[in-house]
C-alpha cells in the first residue's frame, strides 16, 4: 500500500463555478483519488474555497452582504455542488480557517527569519472616487501583453500573464468603474523570490516526469526577461489574515492583510489540519501527511491545476515552501490542464458565460458530465466544449456501448434461463480470447491511470466496454441458444460477469453508474480486478441479478437544440 496526498487548486468563492473550472482542477484529481482507493492505497484528498482577496469583497459588496456571511454562505453552496459531482474529498476546507490564519503568519515569520521578507516603499493605484487603494483585482484595464481589455490587476485571464495593477493600459476602479485615479504610495511586504531563482530552477528541473505544459510555463517565468521577480505578499483591503510575525507584529503594516495568493496555497497544508480537527485527530494525523520528519517521506503528493495557476504553484509557493527551511512535504508531481473553451468563446465565471456547475446538475445527473469531460479534458491542448458533441460523444459511449451491453446481456439471459447466472457448457476459444485481450487492456488502463493521463485512460476505459458488445456480435448468444443452449449459458455467464467487472473498472469515471451495476448484480462492494480470468468467474452458477431499467437514456436533439439556446449568451453570478 502506497500513501497519495492529492490536492486540487483551490476555487475562489465569487461564485458558482462553471464546467471549464470542474475540469480544470477538481474532477481529474477526484479520478486520481478514486482511482488511488480502488487500489488499496491510502489516499488524503483535498480541497477548500478561497475566500480571500478582493474577489471575495467584490461579490459579497454585489451580493450586498458582509464578507464573512457571504463567503460561509458560498463556501457551503460550493461543497453541495461538489457532492453533486460526486467529489470524494475527505476535507473541503476554508481558507479564512484559524488553521490557515496561524499557519500563513507562521510562514511568514520564518521568512523574515530568512531574510527572505523586506519592505517596500511601493506604488498603488488609488482611485479618488472611491476613497481607497484598489488592490490587485479592484482595477481593470488592458492587458499590455495581449491587448485583452478586461485584463485584471492581478494577472490576464487571456494570456496568463502575471501583472500589477500599474502595469494596465487605461485601469478603471472595478468598484466604480472610474477613471479617475492616481497612483500613490504605500509601503507593503515583498517575498524576494528573486534570490531563490537557481534554487526553484534546479527543483523544477528534477522533475523530469512532469508534462511539458507546467515545466515550459516554469520555465518562462524564470528566464524570460528580467526572470523571477520578487512579489509583494500584503494588500491593503480589510478582509484577509492580519500581517502578523508570529507573535509580533510589522510596524508598518498596522491594518494590511496578507495577499490572496501567499495564503491560498498554504491552505493546502492548513486544511489537512482542519481535516483533522473535524475528525477529532492530534496534530499528528496531519503532520504526518505534510512534515517530511514526522512520517511524510514516503508520501506521494500530486497537484491538479489549470494552467494559469502554475506560476503561483511551481514558483512563488515552492518558495515560500522551500524558504522556511522546515521540512515540508514538497509536490511530487504536478498536473496542469490547458483551457476548455465553450462554443467558439471562453469559459468565464467573471463574464458569466458558459455552463455552470449548478445549471449542468439540473440538466442531467453527474455521471454524464463526469465522462464527457474526463474523456475530453485539455491536457496536450485547448478543447471545446458543444452541445452537438456532448450529445453524440455520451450517447455513443454511455448509451450505446455501456447501457446496450448491460440491457441485451440481462434482458436476453431472464427471457431464454432466468434472472440468475445461468449452468452451462465451459468456455471456448473465443471466451479465453477475450479474457487474453482484456487482460492486456486491464494493464495498459491502469499504466494510463498510473501515469494520470487521463484522455488515453478514458479511451481504453472504453476500449473494454468495446470489447464486450464485440464478443456478443461474434458469439451471438442468441443464435448459439438454438441449437446449442449449453454454449449460449456459457456465452452469458461471461457476459453477466463483465457486467461487474465493467462496474469496478469504470467507478472513477462514473461512480454512480458503476453503483447501480453492482447493485443490478447483486455484488455487495467494490473490487479492483488483478487478473482478468478470476474476475470473470466471481459470479457462480446461480447468482441472481436483476434486469436494471435504462442506464443512461440518450439526450434528444430536441434537448441539445433548447439548451444550446438556453446558453448561448450569459449568465448573472447566482445569488
Amino acid at each position: 500500500m502506497t500513501r497519495h496526498l492529492i490536492t486540487s487548486a483551490i476555487p475562489y468563492i465569487n461564485g458558482i463555478k462553471h464546467l471549464g473550472n470542474l475540469i480544470g482542477s477538481q474532477l481529474p484529481a477526484d479520478l486520481y483519488a478514486r482511482y488511488q482507493r480502488a487500489r488499496g492505497n491510502e489516499v488524503l484528498f483535498l480541497c477548500a474555497t478561497d475566500e480571500h482577496g478582493t474577489p471575495a469583497e467584490l461579490a459579497a459588496a454585489k451580493a450586498g452582504k458582509p464578507v464573512a456571511e457571504y463567503c460561509a454562505e458560498m463556501h457551503d453552496v460550493q461543497a453541495r455542488i461538489a457532492d453533486g459531482f460526486r467529489m470524494s474529498f475527505d476535507h473541503f476546507g476554508r481558507s479564512s480557517s484559524a488553521e490557515n490564519h496561524k499557519l500563513t503568519q507562521h510562514f511568514a515569520g520564518k521568512l523574515q527569519d530568512a531574510g527572505l521578507i523586506r519592505e517596500v516603499s511601493d506604488k498603488q493605484i488609488y482611485s479618488n472616487t472611491d476613497g481607497r487603494f484598489l488592490p490587485d483585482r479592484y482595477v481593470e484595464g488592458t492587458c499590455p501583453n495581449c491587448d485583452y481589455d478586461k485584463a485584471r490587476g492581478d494577472q490576464c485571464e487571456n494570456c496568463t500573464k502575471q501583472l500589477d495593477p500599474t502595469d494596465l493600459v487605461n485601469p478603471r476602479s472595478a468598484i466604480s468603474g472610474s477613471t479617475d485615479l492616481e497612483v500613490r504610495e504605500t509601503k507593503h511586504l515583498f517575498l524576494r523570490q528573486s534570490t531563490m531563482r537557481d534554487q526553484l530552477d534546479a527543483w523544477i528541473e528534477s522533475k523530469k516526469d512532469w508534462p511539458i505544459l507546467t515545466t515550459s510555463i516554469a520555465r518562462k517565468w524564470l528566464r524570460d526577461g528580467d526572470g523571477l521577480r520578487d512579489r509583494g505578499i500584503t494588500r491593503d483591503l480589510d478582509w484577509g489574515i492580519p500581517v502578523k510575525n508570529g507573535d509580533a507584529d510589522w510596524p508598518e503594516m498596522e491594518g494590511k492583510v496578507f495577499y490572496v495568493w501567499f495564503d491560498a496555497p498554504i491552505e493546502y497544508i492548513a486544511c489537512a489540519g482542519e481535516w483533522a480537527a473535524a475528525n477529532g485527530e492530534d496534530d499528528a494525523a496531519w503532520e504526518r501527511w505534510w512534515r517530511t520528519d514526522k512520517g511524510a517521506e514516503d508520501v506521494t503528493y500530486t497537484q491538479f491545476m489549470g494552467k494559469d495557476n502554475v506560476p503561483f504553484h511551481t514558483l512563488s509557493f515552492p518558495a515560500t515552501i522551500l524558504g522556511s527551511g522546515e521540512p515540508w512535504k514538497m509536490v511530487d508531481h504536478l498536473k496542469s490542464f490547458n483551457f476548455l473553451n465553450y462554443d467558439g468563446g471562453q469559459f468565464s465565471t467573471s463574464q458569466g458565460r458558459g455552463v455552470f456547475m449548478d445549471q449542468a446538475l439540473d440538466l442531467l445527473p453527474p455521471d454524464y458530465w463526469r465522462w464527457w469531460l474526463l474523456s475530453h479534458c485539455p491536457e496536450n491542448s485547448d478543447s471545446e466544449f458543444t452541445w452537438e458533441n456532448f450529445q453524440q460523444s455520451t450517447n455513443k459511449d454511455l448509451a450505446d456501448v455501456l447501457g446496450n451491453f448491460v440491457s441485451r446481456v440481462t434482458k436476453f439471459c431472464r427471457s431464454k434461463f432466468s434472472e440468475a447466472v445461468p449452468e452451462g457448457g465451459e468456455y471456448g476459444a473465443e471466451e479465453h480470447n477475450l479474457i487474453t485481450d482484456l487482460q492486456v487492456r486491464l494493464e495498459r488502463y491502469q499504466d494510463h491511470m498510473d501515469a494520470i493521463e487521463v484522455r488515453k485512460a478514458a479511451a481504453e476505459l472504453r476500449g473494454i466496454w468495446v470489447a464486450g458488445n464485440e464478443y456478443l456480435q461474434t458469439t451471438a448468444p442468441w443464435t448459439t441458444f438454438k441449437t446449442d443452449p449449453d454454449q449460449a449459458a456459457a456465452q452469458i455467464r461471461l457476459a453477466l460477469n463483465l457486467i461487474g467487472f465493467y462496474a469496478n473498472l469504470s467507478a472513477p469515471f462514473i461512480p454512480d453508474a458503476a453503483k447501480s451495476l453492482l447493485e443490478t448484480m447483486h455484488i455487495d462492494a467494490f473490487e479492483w480486478p488483478k487478473h482478468v480470468a478470476a474476475a470473470l468467474s466471481i459470479l457462480e452458477v446461480g447468482h441472481a441479478f436483476d434486469v436494471p431499467e435504462v442506464l443512461f437514456a440518450k439526450i434528444s436533439d430536441e434537448d441539445t437544440a433548447a439548451w444550446q439556446e438556453r446558453f448561448s449568451g450569459t449568465r448573472e453570478p447566482a445569488k
